[in-house]
C-alpha cells in the first residue's frame, strides 16, 4: 500500500512516511493509492472479534507487513486501547427504538479523539525508536508535533504523547473558546515535553498557523514536524475501526446471523456530528471498503459550510456577525473550513472523471488509473486555490449528486440542541440518557432526516440510526446544565460529572499566551520552549 497527495504532486509514500510527514509537501492531504476491499467471509470471520482484534484486521489492510510486522501492530493496538475504561472500547447503547449511540468517550480524555490519538502516539514512538536503532550515524531522530484544537484534539494528543521519548508536542487552542474542562485537561498536564499555546483568535486561525508551519520548509526541516490533527492519515485510519465495531454490535443486538442475507441487507445509517470532517470521513472509507451502511449523515451546527455544500453545490466560507466563526454550544464544530473535506473532494472529482461512482475503475498501477488520479489532483488543487483566493468554489451538479448517494445532511441550531438534550433526559416512558451538545446535534439530525424521508418503524422497514457520541457530557457543563436546569432533581455533579474530573479545575496549569494569530510569533514561542527542554537545533 502506497499513499498519494490529494493535490497530485506527491506519490508513492510509504505508510511510515505518510504518518511522519503529516501534511503533503504540496499542501494536500495523503490518501491511499487504492481503497482495499474486504476479505471474503469478513462478516462471519470478524463478527466475534474484540475491538483490538478487529483493529488489527482492518489496519493491516493499509499497513504492509514489510513496514510493520503483524506482531508489532498487534502490540501497538493492545497498548493503545489498554487505557480505555470500557472492555468494548466503543460500546453501542440503544436510547430509543431504532436509535443507538456509539459511545466513543471511554478513553483517557473522555472524547472520541482518544481512539485515534492513543494509537498515533504509539506509532510516532515506534517509528522514532526504529529510526534511531537503525541509524548508525549517531544522529537522534526527533519529532516536533504541532496541532490545533477546538477542544478535544488537544487533550487527546497530549495524553497520547506525554512523556514519549524524542517527541515534543505543541498544541494551539483559541483563547477563551474551549470549555473549562477541555482547557483544564490540556493545561494541567505538566510533562516537560508538553506545551500549550493559548492563541488570541479562532480555531481556524490556529489551524491556518499549523498549516503555515508545515508549509514552511526551513522550519519543518529544522524541527521535523509531525501532525496530530486529522490531516494525519493515521487519525482517519484508526477511526474506521469503530464503524465496523458498531455494525457487529448491531447484529448482536438484533440477533442477526452475520452470515445471513439479513445482515448484508440491514438498513442502517450513521449520523456524525461534523466539524473538520475527519470522523465522518472514516465512515466513508469504511463504506468504500464494503461496510453495508446506507447513508452517512453530516450533522452540523450553525457553522454550516458542509450542509450548504450539499444543498447548493458551493463550498463557501460564511462568517458570523463578528466576522469570524459563530460561537455555539457545540464548540468542537465551530469551524469555517473543514480540512478533511479535501479528501472527500478528491474522490468526488475522481468519480466524476471516471463517471463510475467507484474510484477503483482501473487496475491500481495502470496508466488509466494514474491519469484519472492525476486529473482529480489537479481539480482539487484548483478548488483549493479558489477557496484560498476567493473564499469559495462551486462544483458541477454531477459531483454533488454522487456525494448524495452516500451522504445526507442537516443543520441544527443551539435551540434544537438544548431541546434534544432535555428530551432524552426527561421524557416519560424512556430511560434517561445525557447527551453532550455535539452528540445532541447528531441525534437531532438523525431524527430530522428520518422524518424528512418519512421512514417507518423497525422491524417494518425502518432505517436504524447509529449516532456517534463524540464526547462525555461532563466536558460541556454549560450546555448540559442550561438544558436540564429546570428538570426536578437534576444535579450535574451527581448525575454527570465522573470522579476523574473532580478537582481538575483547581490543579496547577502550564500555558503559554500568544497575543496574536501570527505564524512568526508562534515559531518564536516554539523555538524558545524547545530550548527550555534542552533541545539543540
Amino acid at each position: 500500500m502506497k499513499y498519494r497527495s490529494t493535490r497530485g504532486q506527491a506519490k508513492n509514500y510509504s505508510f511510515e512516511e505518510t504518518v511522519m510527514t503529516g501534511l503533503s509537501p504540496d499542501g494536500g492531504l495523503f490518501i491511499p493509492h487504492h481503497i482495499p476491499v474486504l476479505p471474503a467471509n469478513w462478516r462471519q470471520n470478524w463478527a466475534k472479534l474484540s475491538f483490538q482484534e478487529l483493529a488489527v484486521e482492518i489496519l493491516s489492510l493499509y499497513i504492509d507487513e514489510s513496514e510493520m510486522p503483524r506482531s508489532d501492530l498487534k502490540n501497538l493496538v493492545e497498548r493503545s486501547y489498554s487505557t480505555f475504561r470500557h472492555q468494548d472500547v466503543t460500546p453501542l447503547a440503544q436510547i430509543r427504538d431504532g436509535l443507538y449511540v456509539l459511545e466513543l468517550f471511554h478513553g483517557p480524555t473522555f472524547a472520541f479523539k482518544d481512539v485515534a490519538l492513543q494509537f498515533v502516539g504509539n506509532l510516532f514512538e515506534y517509528f522514532l525508536e526504529r529510526r534511531n536503532r537503525e541509524d548508525k550515524s549517531g544522529k537522534t531522530h526527533r519529532l516536533t508535533v504541532v496541532g490545533a484544537t477546538s477542544g478535544d484534539t488537544g487533550s487527546a494528543a497530549i495524553y497520547g504523547l506525554r512523556n514519549k521519548k524524542n517527541v515534543s508536542v505543541f498544541i494551539l487552542h483559541p483563547h477563551g473558546r474551549v470549555s473549562p474542562i477541555q482547557e483544564a485537561q490540556m493545561t494541567t498536564v505538566l510533562d516537560k515535553n508538553v506545551h500549550n499555546l493559548s492563541v488570541e483568535g479562532t480555531f481556524d486561525d490556529c489551524q491556518d498557523i499549523v498549516k503555515n508551519l508545515f508549509g514552511n520548509r526551513e522550519f519543518n526541516d529544522r524541527h521535523h514536524l509531525g501532525a496530530v490533527n486529522s490531516i494525519n492519515w493515521a487519525r482517519i485510519l484508526a477511526q474506521t475501526v469503530y464503524y465496523f465495531q458498531a455494525y457487529f454490535s448491531l447484529l448482536r443486538s438484533l440477533n442477526i446471523d452475520p452470515a445471513s442475507s439479513e445482515a448484508e441487507a440491514l438498513n442502517f445509517n450513521f449520523s456524525v456530528p461534523t466539524g473538520n470532517f475527519g470522523d465522518i470521513l472514516a465512515g466513508y472509507y469504511a463504506y468504500r471498503m464494503g461496510l453495508p451502511a446506507k447513508k452517512l449523515i453530516v450533522a452540523t451546527n450553525e457553522n454550516d459550510i458542509l450542509y450548504r455544500f450539499f444543498e447548493s453545490n458551493a463550498y463557501e466560507k460564511q462568517t458570523g456577525v463578528d466576522g469570524n466563526v459563530k460561537e455555539t454550544l457545540s464548540p468542537a464544530m465551530d469551524i469555517l473550513v473543514s480540512s478533511n473535506f479535501e479528501r472527500l473532494l478528491w474522490y468526488l472529482a475522481r468519480d466524476a472523471e471516471s463517471d463510475s461512482g467507484k474510484t477503483e475503475v482501473a487496475a491500481e498501477d495502470s496508466e488509466e488509473n494514474e491519469k484519472l488520479s492525476d486529473e482529480a489532483g489537479q481539480t482539487v488543487a484548483g478548488w483549493m486555490q479558489q477557496l484560498k483566493e476567493k473564499g469559495n468554489f462551486k462544483v458541477k451538479d454531477a459531483v454533488v449528486l454522487n456525494a448524495r448517494k452516500v451522504f445526507d445532511s442537516a443543520m441544527i441550531t443551539d435551540k434544537e440542541t438544548l431541546a434534544t438534550i432535555r428530551e432524552f433526559y426527561d421524557k416519560p416512558g424512556q430511560a434517561s440518557y445525557v447527551l453532550d451538545p455535539h452528540t445532541s446535534v447528531g441525534v437531532t439530525a438523525a431524527e430530522l432526516v428520518s422524518k424528512r424521508r418519512q421512514l417507518l418503524a423497525y422491524p417494518q422497514g425502518k432505517e436504524i440510526m447509529v449516532c456517534l457520541a463524540t464526547a462525555h457530557p461532563a466536558k460541556f457543563s454549560e450546555a448540559v446544565e442550561s438544558a436540564l436546569k429546570e428538570v426536578p432533581g437534576f444535579n450535574f455533579q451527581k448525575d454527570v460529572l465522573p470522579s476523574e474530573f473532580h478537582g481538575l479545575l483547581d490543579k496547577e496549569r502550564s500555558v503559554v499566551p500568544v497575543e496574536r494569530a501570527d505564524p512568526k510569533l508562534v515559531i518564536e514561542v516554539i523555538e524558545r520552549e524547545l530550548r527550555g527542554e534542552g533541545i539543540q537545533f
